[in-house]
């Protein structure tokens, strides 16, 4: 009962500040939390909201579909912005910083758009438990004052996924999601084919019954992720057969499954804990 009214009054805190903003552009991927987010601002503001996507490679085309498809049904404002990311070099090179990149370009053409329209804020579906996680994302957020109104609620993932499910969202089971460029190893330039193999993989295994997978991008070789609960599944030699064919489709030359089986930023575990803490704020970086 205590956990209940704790949600109760965050869901409220929620909407009084997303009421108070006057007019919001939320920065939306289609994720369970970005569209709860576009989902509560349109409750709190009706048409003074719009919901903009961001359609460019890293993005998979049914997550873009599914996405428009979300907020169309729900009547929620949205719009599609074409995005630049992949022709700035910083982002190509796929370093430690390529979040920042990307997120800049976002966020900056996101500023130009709600300065177009005339909109008062821009916000973004950062939650609790991702100020503990390595996201340079967020700092490109801070750096141009993007509002990031679930997380000042104090509401962590579990949580945005209970209100979603309270409010009847198709999203509230929605395996969680991320830009195609995340699966491809630092180092590795980050090109539209390489991105498209990625894609191409991860809908054949879809296809096969793995909701939940990533096909981790090491050049001629897959590292192919799934849920725990799949692995037994997954580990007979017809199954085994069937994701080797599906990856190999895609142009990967070798497939091999990872035992651990999928979590949130693996290729991370390649980094150094002083590349995990980020860099120190340059002065070009403070917020503007």
């Amino acid at each position: 009962m205590k956990r209940t009214m704790e949600l109760a009054a965050k869901s409220q805190l929620l909407q009084e500040r997303l009421g108070g903003l006057g007019s919001l552009l939320v920065a939306y991927s289609g994720g369970a939390d970005s569209a709860y987010l576009a989902y509560a601002a349109h409750q709190a503001l009706g048409q003074r909201m719009l919901a903009v996507i961001a359609d460019s490679p890293s993005l998979p085309r049914k997550e873009l579909a599914d996405a428009l498809a979300f907020a169309h049904h729900h009547g929620i404002p949205v719009q599609s912005l074409k995005t630049g990311e992949m022709e700035d070099p910083a982002y190509a090179r796929n370093d430690t910083e390529r979040c920042f990149h990307c997120k800049s370009e976002l966020f900056t053409r996101m500023e130009e758009e709600r300065q177009r329209l005339g909109f008062q804020h821009l916000a973004y579906g950062m939650n609790l438990d991702d100020r503990g996680e390595f996201r340079p994302g967020q700092r490109a957020a801070e750096t141009l004052g993007v509002l990031a109104p679930l997380a000042e609620a104090e509401l962590c993932k579990a949580e945005i996924r209970t209100l979603a499910r309270q409010a009847g969202l198709e999203i509230a089971e929605k395996p969680a999601s991320a830009c195609l460029s995340s699966r491809i190893e630092y180092g590795r330039r980050v090109t539209p084919e390489n991105l498209a193999q990625v894609e191409q993989a991860e809908e054949a295994l879809h296809a096969l019954g793995f909701p939940q997978v990533r096909v981790r991008h090491h050049g001629q070789l897959a590292r192919v992720e799934i849920a725990r609960e799949d692995l037994p599944r997954a580990l007979s030699l017809v199954v085994l057969d069937e994701m080797t064919t599906a990856v190999r489709g895609a142009g990967f030359l070798y497939v091999t499954l990872d035992m651990q089986g999928y979590r949130s930023g693996s290729m991370n575990d390649v980094l150094p804990v002083s590349a995990l803490a980020g860099p120190r704020k340059t002065r070009a970086e403070k917020p503007l």
